[in-house]
């Protein structure tokens, strides 16, 4: 079987395969290629997840013991609709999931969006995170920025902004990473919620991880604090709700510190329009109002924000898969728990789908587990029925990226790479230091080439 995606759902799905009761009883053997187009595995936790969140990135090390397994074989650097087509997946596999998880930036239509300074959240993420395909240098513009949006991913690139970049030393970034943040002006980060407190989607974790920064005082406005009849409900009906709502509150009555930076969150405000003429200078907000449900209404009253840069962070969209179907209002390609459909709604045969790629970006890295228990429930259903591949033989894959000149990596150049980034770290006086850019990655796994 191929596995597009080398992320968590990606492996999860190898991993449950490599556990199921039904082909085990059946005596039928597991083989599984897990391909990916960067030359390290391990998705977003690699290249998503702040550098100052160890705990999350550690889920490597749960991650690094499926690819060890026997039965998993893995393949980096190679593009699929570049390198491979659905066909030459389907000649070689049996069936293949697709686990390509959501890389690009949901849009937000407002006028000025284009301009120079306002940036997608998944730029500045995969910078700080040093994510091989995106440009080493970032100009951390002005004194005062917008983040627009209220989940994890927003809460995060606030704390960056906002966090001395000294704080960041014993993390994995690179050095031109730190250099970029140690030079950065930012004495205010707003971060603007369409809605109210009570749907605000970042997790109380997340949350409480911005009053943890020494010399950066967060900043609520009790005028934002409006509560209706869907607010109070979804306090009730959720502790994470309840527990964010008194988080807000507790910030809101207490004394201003007087800090030298500042992190404001501003609820209740639209982000209508990005100011400037040659380049961002600002970010006009209409104040909303609950309407009773949970949601809010306009109310015509608008605020012109000082700002030098706007950081968008409204969610994350799939791209289109070569030879598939693509929903792109969702950024998904439409399935049924997990069979692909194709434009009549019907199941294309042999092909599967996972994790973010299947049901938008929602949910935490651990949901994609049962996500991915799902579909490999219903391929191993499917079983019986899907046409055998014409050549499964592993050396006929490779005899196949070889002929087309793919320079692929192996789970054995993977370890390359992770002993030379520790090298890196050990010279710095660090436990590792992220490699940064696709060659240096390529060339420190090169002896593992086929």
């Amino acid at each position: 079987m191929g596995i597009v995606g080398a992320g968590p759902a990606g492996i999860y799905a190898a991993d449950l395969l490599t556990k199921d009761e039904t082909l085990s009883a059946c005596g039928t053997s597991v083989s599984i290629d897990i391909l990916d187009k960067l030359p390290s595995p391990y998705g977003l936790v690699r290249y998503g997840v702040a550098p100052d969140h160890p705990r999350i990135k550690q889920i490597q090390g749960a991650l690094h013991k499926i690819l060890d397994k026997p039965e998993i074989t893995f393949y980096g650097n190679i593009e699929y609709g570049v390198d491979l087509k659905l066909e030459d997946l389907r000649h070689h596999y049996d069936a293949v999931v697709f686990a390509t998880g959501s890389d690009r930036d949901r849009p937000l239509d407002v006028p000025g969006v284009d301009l120079p300074g306002s940036h997608g959240a998944s730029e500045f993420v995969f910078w700080y995170d040093s994510h091989p395909d995106v440009a080493p240098s970032w100009h951390v513009e002005g004194t005062s920025v917008a983040v627009i949006g209220s989940g994890n991913v927003a809460v995060d690139v606030a704390r960056i902004l906002a966090k001395d970049a000294d704080d960041l030393l014993q993390t994995d970034i690179t050095d031109n990473v730190y250099e970029s943040l140690r030079a950065k002006q930012v004495t205010d980060v707003h971060v603007f919620a369409r809605r109210g407190i009570a749907q605000c989607k970042a997790t109380p974790m997340e949350l409480r991880e911005l009053d943890k920064q020494p010399g950066v005082e967060v900043v609520v406005y009790p005028e934002d604090f409006d509560m209706d009849e869907g607010s109070l409900k979804a306090c009730e009906e959720s502790n994470q709700v309840k527990t964010n709502v008194k988080i807000l509150q507790n910030w809101a009555i207490r004394d201003e510190r007087g800090d030298a930076k500042r992190l404001h969150l501003h609820f209740l405000h639209n982000p209508v329009e990005v100011l400037g003429e040659d380049r961002v200078t600002g970010l006009r907000t209409e104040r909303t109002e609950l309407t009773g449900d949970g949601n809010v209404k306009s109310t015509g009253e608008f605020i012109d924000h000082e700002v030098q840069a706007v950081y968008r962070a409204i969610g994350y969209l799939g791209s289109p898969l070569a030879g598939l179907p693509f929903d792109e209002a969702r950024g998904v390609v439409p399935n049924d728990a997990g069979r692909v459909l194709d434009l009549d709604e019907k199941p294309v045969e042999g092909v599967y789908a996972t994790g973010w790629i299947k049901r938008g970006p929602v949910g935490l890295i651990g949901h994609t587990k049962g996500d991915a228990l799902e579909t490999i429930t219903n391929l191993v259903d499917d079983r019986e029925s899907l046409t055998p591949a014409v050549e499964p033989e592993p050396e006929a894959f490779r005899d196949l990226l070889r002929e087309r000149g793919v320079e692929f990596t192996t789970w054995e150049g993977w370890q390359r790479i992770e002993a030379r980034e520790e090298e890196l770290g050990a010279e710095r006086g660090r436990k590792r230091l992220k490699m940064l850019t696709r060659d240096e990655l390529t060339q420190a796994a090169r002896d593992s080439w086929g």
